[in-house]
C-alpha cells in the first residue's frame, strides 16, 4: 500500500513538472526560474505530507479493528454483508425427493394443434366429402431429447373417429458413418406431401395424386427403420434414404404374411441458385403387397404395388424483403403399378402448385391437379383450387379455399368452399425443410 502511494506521489509530481515544462521555455531569466522550481518544491513536499497523513490514519485504523481468526471467517463475512433476509427466495416445493424446477427437466415439449374445418357447396362423386363443420384433426405431439445418443418424437392424432399413432419413433443422430438411423413408426420418405403432417401443408386439402395414388390423409405412414446419409460430393447437397416398413399403409400396401414388407428408397438433392433462389429435387421408389388378393381374410393371390415419384420444389426469398415477399412453387409427379384380379393398372397423377406471399401475413395460391385411380386407370379426377391465407402469428392460420373438381364418371362439376381455422399452443418442434 505504502508502495501504491508514493508511486501516486511521483506521478502527481511529473504532472506538475510537464505542465510547468512550458513556462520554463519561454522564461529564460535565471532567477525567474528559481523560484519556480522552488515554488514547486513546495507544493511537493505539501503532496508528499498530505499522502503521508493519509498513511498513517489508515494504518492505525487497521491496528486498532479487531482481528478476524481463521475459526470465525463466515462470521466476519456475514456481518460485513447487507441484511437480505427479507427478500431471500423461499426454495421450490419438494416433490418425490427433486424440487419441482428441477422436474422439468425431464419433461418433453409437448404441443397441441387444433385444424378446425367448414365447407359449403355441392360435391357429387367426392369419395370423402366431410361434414360442413368439424374439428378435422387435433395433434398433440411429445419431444424430447432421450440421451447424447437419441431423440424421440410422439405425434398422436385426435379425430372424431378416434385416436391414433401419427407418429412414434426414435432417431439416433451419432451413427459412425454419418447415418441417421430412426425407428417407429413413422411417414414415408416418399415424395414432398406425403412426409408433411397435415397443419403444414398449404392448402385446406391435399391433392388428388395424394389421395388415389399414395394413401389419402393417412399415405404410407407404417412401423419400420429408416437410414439416411449425405453423399459427399463437390457441386450440391445430396441425400440418399433407405426404408423398411412392416406393409400396410392405408390402402396402399397390405400385408398378409409376415414377410410382405414395404420398401421405399429416395434420393434428394439440395442446391442454391442464388442469394434468394433455391430449388430442391426428388426421386422416390416404393414397392410392397396389396389388398387385391385378399378376401375375407384369405390370401387369394400373391398382387404387389410399385411406386414411382419425382418431385421438385423452388423457392425464392429475397434477403432485403424476405417477411414480406416470397414465392414457392411445387409439383409431384406420380407413377403407380397396381397388380390386381384381371390384369396390373397403370395410372399417372400429379400437381402443380404456386404460393406468392402478397405482405407479411397474406399468401395467395394456386393448385392443378389431375390423377387417375389406382385400381382402374381409366377413372380420371381433375381439379383446380384457389388459396387464400392469413397468418396472425406463426400460431395460428385463417384460410380460405376454392375447389372445383371433376370426378370420375361425373356428369356434373363440384364446387365447394373450404374455411380452415389452425391455432397451435405449446411448443412443437420444426418440420423437415
Amino acid at each position: 500500500m505504502r508502495r501504491s502511494l508514493m508511486a501516486s506521489v511521483l506521478m502527481s509530481a511529473l504532472a506538475l513538472v510537464s505542465v510547468a515544462s512550458p513556462a520554463l521555455a519561454q522564461a529564460p531569466d535565471p532567477e525567474a526560474v528559481r523560484k519556480e522550481i522552488e515554488q514547486l518544491r513546495k507544493e511537493f513536499e505539501e503532496i508528499r505530507r498530505q499522502y503521508g497523513a493519509r498513511l498513517a490514519a489508515l494504518e492505525a485504523k487497521v491496528a486498532a479493528a479487531p482481528a478476524v481468526t481463521q475459526e470465525q471467517p463466515a462470521a466476519a463475512a456475514a456481518a460485513q454483508a447487507p441484511v437480505v433476509a427479507d427478500i431471500q427466495p423461499q426454495p421450490a416445493p419438494v416433490s418425490g425427493g427433486a424440487s419441482a424446477g428441477a422436474s422439468k427437466v425431464f419433461n418433453p415439449d409437448i404441443a397441441a394443434i387444433g385444424n378446425f374445418l367448414g365447407s359449403v357447396g355441392r360435391s357429387p362423386g367426392n369419395p370423402n366429402p366431410g361434414k360442413a363443420l368439424e374439428l378435422h384433426e387435433s395433434e398433440v405431439s411429445l419431444q424430447a431429447i432421450v440421451d447424447p445418443y437419441a431423440r424421440a418424437d410422439f405425434f398422436l392424432s385426435f379425430g372424431e373417429q378416434g385416436v391414433g399413432v401419427e407418429e412414434g419413433f426414435v432417431t439416433f443422430p451419432t451413427i459412425p458413418g454419418g447415418v441417421l438411423l430412426k425407428v417407429g413408426k413413422m411417414r414415408a420418405a416418399f415424395g414432398k406431401v406425403n412426409g408433411l403432417h397435415t397443419h403444414v401443408l398449404p392448402w385446406a386439402d391435399r391433392p388428388l395424386v395424394t389421395r388415389n395414388l399414395v394413401g389419402g390423409e393417412d399415405g404410407i405412414n407404417d412401423a419400420g427403420i429408416s437410414v439416411a446419409r449425405i453423399i459427399p460430393n463437390p457441386w450440391f447437397f445430396l441425400e440418399a434414404t433407405g426404408q423398411v416398413f412392416r406393409g400396410d399403409s392405408a390402402d396402399v400396401f397390405q400385408s398378409s404374411r409376415r414377410g410382405d414388407l414395404t420398401y421405399l428408397a429416395r434420393l434428394r438433392a439440395y442446391q442454391d441458385l442464388g442469394e434468394a433462389t433455391n430449388i430442391d429435387l426428388g426421386a422416390s421408389l416404393a414397392s410392397g403387397h396389396n389388398n387385391a388378393g385378399v378376401l375375407d381374410g384369405v390370401d387369394l393371390g400373391r398382387f404387389t404395388t410399385r411406386l414411382s415419384g419425382l418431385d421438385a420444389t423452388l423457392r425464392w426469398k429475397p434477403l432485403q424483403r424476405s417477411i414480406y415477399h416470397s414465392f414457392i412453387a411445387r409439383s409431384e409427379f406420380v407413377w403407380s403399378r397396381r397388380e390386381q384380379g384381371g390384369g396390373p393398372q397403370s395410372a399417372f397423377g400429379y400437381y402443380v402448385s404456386g404460393d406468392y406471399q402478397l405482405g407479411r401475413r397474406w399468401f395467395a395460391g394456386v393448385r392443378v391437379d389431375r390423377s387417375a385411380h389406382a385400381d382402374n386407370a381409366g377413372h380420371i379426377d381433375t381439379g383446380q383450387a384457389l388459396v387464400l391465407t392469413y397468418m396472425p402469428s406463426e400460431f395460428s392460420v385463417v384460410r380460405g379455399m376454392y375447389r372445383r373438381t371433376r370426378y370420375a364418371q361425373q356428369t356434373q362439376t363440384s364446387n365447394e368452399f373450404l374455411m380452415q381455422f389452425q391455432f397451435a399452443i405449446g411448443a412443437h418442434g420444426a418440420h423437415p425443410f
